[in-house]
């Protein structure tokens, strides 16, 4: 049998299985799907195998079926999809099957054209475009499978994939044959074959899938949104540059392959260019969101994307301010943010994400107000009285407070997006809800933080306990040496013991003392006219055996305070001074007095310290970066110079090194006439 025999009868078989599954849809009573517009497809899809079994697929009878047929089966699609409520997304979704039409009259044109010219350029240049438009007729009614397929949710999935196959199958069979016939291999006789046993084995596919009882709905994801996008840009794309490169080499002569590649190299960097863009990216998340779906978000997807990103485990992720920033931030699709935590009245810059916080500055009591009531700050269209530093960062686009139980756990500074725009209602509602849920994470955060705060504080007065026990055993050890000395004094034997238990004793002692702190301080003495000089020299006389220290400024200040005290102040900002500096780089103490006040500053140039680590954890007691250290050193500095009217305060950069400042009152005349007399 010839090959045109086999192409008759594979054809006209389809013709009668199709015939047959239109009939069976109009006659069943109860089909998951449209029937009247099944059984249409059908009859038209058998139409057109009659013609090209009779007439052969070339002529324009057979190419005037072939578009009603097309027509038919986008109809029957469309039906799909129309079957849910009215929504934006079906609208849109019309649009796209409204171009395919578009397109598919648009060939119907060509085809009439087209046998009305005799052959030559012109037939030519007019069979090669309406190729290209039949070509994206069939992918585009690929993306609208895909759709299908990942869109449609039944209780029988079975019966969805063998429809979704089906008219899978039938267009990428339709695309196939158009393909090789743009690519100059006209129609093979294998082919036509080929397509002729394929649809055949169609009808029996979708009767298959039709075996179902119960209607489908329709369910657009975001995710197959995009793909299917994506799909229809790709093979928009392919087309385009294969229409491109065929006009490219008609035009250029002998220099067409040159041309050719330098189209193709030039295009393809321009595609990627555009779509590695985040702002590209952006608009179109934008565009599909705003035309194709009733909601903005997929609130599923978005929710568990940021409790996954609050909760993401591991040794590797970052701090859990930071992570509340960025999860926040990825809801709305912002690129960076900031957050703003409690201090004192007011707020100030905390952990931040993908964010600049060099010019931040505390954010006053008035705006810390606003933000209690919960009420989102859109700096675009309302700043109110957001700080001026916030207001003049054009790269500010909203605040978003954190209210828990009815107090300000902080708030998050947001960066404009790519495609800057307005706040909508989504956008308060979700925000205001994430807003909530991250304020109840850092409320129990912080209450870890107290607990673990008093359990260290417990750890420390275990230890103290036995410390006193072991005190207690040397008072009672110490007592009893001098009641008997009273007795005993003049007995060689008991001088000797005497000796050997004070000298244990001091032992003993001074290893407490080591337990106790890692310097010594001297003992408490009134408030007087203290020479900062002197204390300052002291200090760094005995620091200078491990570490340079230099002491400049103004000698002969006198500052009214406890040289004890003042000594010991001194002794613990410079030792965490000299442990964060690098061996060559000294620690400098300056010294700098006015008539209001007496400045002592202690200078590194070492690893320096970030704001939240000042703000958060510097002056806490029992955090020490140091192993065993009850951290004590600079909360105790603190103590100490307010206890003599005075104040500390630290200024740093991190990898700059840090400035620590001991302000206290100049020396009375009073102090100084007692000190003279």
């Amino acid at each position: 049998m010839s090959g045109d025999s086999l192409i008759l009868w594979s054809h006209a078989l389809a013709a009668l299985l199709f015939g047959a599954l239109g009939v069976w849809a109009l006659r069943r009573d109860a089909l998951p799907v449209p029937a009247r517009p099944l059984a249409l497809a059908c009859a038209l899809t058998a139409l057109w195998s009659v013609a090209v079994a009779g007439i052969g697929g070339g002529d324009l009878a057979t190419r005037l079926a072939e578009a009603v047929r097309n027509l038919a089966w986008l109809g029957f699609m469309l039906a799909l999809l129309r079957r849910g409520p009215a929504s934006p997304e079906r609208v849109a979704l019309g649009a796209m099957h409204g171009v395919l039409i578009v397109v598919i009259l648009t060939c119907t044109m060509l085809a009439v054209v087209e046998a009305a010219l005799d052959p030559g350029p012109l037939r030519t240049s007019v069979v090669a475009a309406a190729l290209v438009l039949r070509m994206i007729v069939a992918v585009g009614a690929l993306v609208l499978v895909h759709n299908l397929h990942f869109s449609v949710f039944s209780s029988q999935r079975g019966g969805i994939l063998l429809v979704t196959a089906a008219l899978g199958v039938f267009w990428l069979a339709n695309l196939v044959v158009l393909t090789i016939a743009f690519a100059g291999g006209g129609w093979p006789v294998g082919v036509q074959l080929a397509r002729g046993i394929l649809f055949s084995l169609l009808a029996p596919m979708l009767a298959a899938g039709l075996q179902r009882k119960g209607g489908w709905t329709v369910q657009l994801s975001r995710t197959v949104a995009y793909q299917s996008l994506s799909l229809l840009a790709i093979g928009a794309y392919i087309l385009l540059m294969a229409f491109a490169t065929s006009a490219v080499g008609t035009l250029a002569g002998e220099h067409a392959r040159s041309a050719q590649v330098a189209l193709v190299i030039g295009s393809t960097a321009a595609l990627l260019a555009l779509l590695l863009s985040p702002w590209a990216r952006a608009w179109v998340k934008v565009k599909v969101a705003k035309h194709f779906f009733r909601h903005r978000y997929d609130y599923r997807h978005e929710w568990l994307r940021f409790t996954d990103t609050i909760g993401r485990p591991g040794e590797d992720a970052a701090a859990l301010d930071e992570r509340i920033v960025k999860a926040v931030a990825e809801l709305v699709d912002s690129p960076g943010g900031l957050l703003l935590v409690p201090d004192g009245a007011g707020l100030g810059a905390g952990a931040a994400w993908n964010w600049h916080a060099d010019d931040a500055a505390p954010v006053d009591e008035g705006f810390t107000r606003t933000l209690q009531d919960g009420r989102i700050v859109e700096l675009l269209a309302d700043p109110g009285d957001a700080p001026l530093w916030i207001q003049q960062r054009r790269d500010a686009w909203a605040v978003v407070p954190l209210v828990h139980f009815g107090s300000l756990a902080g708030a998050i500074l947001l960066a404009r997006p790519p495609i800057d725009r307005r706040l909508d209602w989504e956008d308060f509602d979700l925000l205001k809800t994430a807003g909530r849920q991250v304020a109840s994470y850092l409320a129990e955060e912080r209450a870890h933080e107290a607990l673990a705060d008093s359990r260290r504080f417990e750890e420390f007065n275990r230890r103290f306990a036995f410390i006193l026990h072991d005190v207690k055993n040397l008072v009672s050890q110490l007592t009893l040496v001098a009641r008997n000395a009273e007795r005993h004094a003049d007995n060689p034997e008991f001088r000797a013991d005497m000796i050997a238990t004070l000298k244990e004793s001091a032992g003993r002692m001074t290893d407490l003392l080591a337990r106790l702190s890692h310097h010594q301080g001297g003992r408490a003495e009134a408030m007087r006219a203290a020479d900062v000089t002197a204390v300052a020299e002291r200090v760094a006389l005995r620091h200078r055996t491990r570490h340079p220290v230099v002491v400049t400024g103004m000698r002969g200040a006198l500052a009214h305070a406890d040289p004890a005290r003042l000594e010991q102040i001194l002794g613990h900002l410079v030792q965490n001074a000299t442990e964060a500096s690098p061996p060559s780089e000294p620690v400098t103490i300056d010294i700098r007095a006015t008539v209001h006040e007496v400045t002592v500053e202690v200078i590194d140039r070492g690893t320096g310290m970030s704001p939240g680590f000042i703000r958060d954890q510097l002056f806490r007691p029992f955090v020490s970066s140091k192993a065993g250290g009850f951290g004590l050193g600079a909360f105790e500095a603190r103590q100490l110079a307010i206890a003599m009217g005075g104040r500390v305060e630290v200024t740093s950069r991190e990898g700059q090194g840090t400035r620590f400042s001991v302000t206290l009152a100049p020396a009375r005349a009073g102090d100084v006439l007692e000190q003279a007399a």
